[in-house]
């Protein structure tokens, strides 16, 4: 993944992970497509434009995957990870893999299905609450680490979008900008949803 820094403002650092743009948007990515699943570009009519739409009956079934090769690691040191993606009103899920500064992989799991949050020793699933339509989701990474393991965030590993939705773009970032400080072609110009974990309604309770 390269970083990119945007020359109308210096020091705002980005990473592109995925966009809908190119002749081979899932290059760096592994894909499954079982039961029934399916994947590809699609036009979405919201947008205007084409988008990856990955679907399926079983959300555990398709999916994909970056990197492609199981046994590569992302090595992505950015804390902010940013999702465009559109709420297909079914069941959707993705998933995160981290190390943190003891050495330890963790999972982040967040779905729109999943009712309350757990943290167990090497996975912290949470529940993920989607607008209707296009979403901008905003994951700190930093954040969810500290609160959930009480450690710090050093890189990600991993990250697994599974059916049901349609990608635009997915990046990482530094830190949380401004709509004035995005780059253009990162602008989704729809309305942000944030993944915080705030205490009113999606506070992590530890599993005994």
């Amino acid at each position: 993944m390269e970083e990119l820094t945007d020359p109308a403002n210096a020091g705002v650092v980005f990473g592109e992970l995925f966009s809908r743009l190119g002749s081979k948007p899932l290059q760096l990515w592994s894909r499954q497509a079982q039961n029934g699943g399916k994947i590809g570009r699609i036009t979405d009519e919201d947008v205007e434009s084409l988008v990856l739409e990955v679907m399926s009956p079983n959300v555990s079934t398709c999916w994909i995957s970056c990197p492609a090769d199981d046994k590569q690691c992302l090595g992505i040191k950015l804390p902010f990870l940013v999702l465009m993606l559109k709420n297909m009103e079914k069941y959707f899920t993705f998933e995160i893999q981290i190390v943190d500064d003891k050495g330890i992989r963790r999972r982040f799991r967040a779905s729109n299905y999943q009712v309350e949050a757990r943290v167990k020793p090497f996975i912290c699933t949470m529940p993920m609450r989607l607008d209707e339509g296009w979403n901008q989701v905003q994951f700190n990474l930093a954040d969810f680490c500290k609160r959930a393991y009480g450690t710090n965030y050093v890189e990600t590993v991993r990250i697994t979008i599974h059916a049901n939705c349609r990608l635009r773009r997915i990046y990482f970032a530094d830190q949380l900008y401004s709509e004035e400080e995005v780059p253009h072609e990162f602008k989704l110009h729809l309305p942000v949803k944030q993944i915080e974990g705030h205490r009113d309604n999606n506070e992590l309770d530890e599993d005994s």
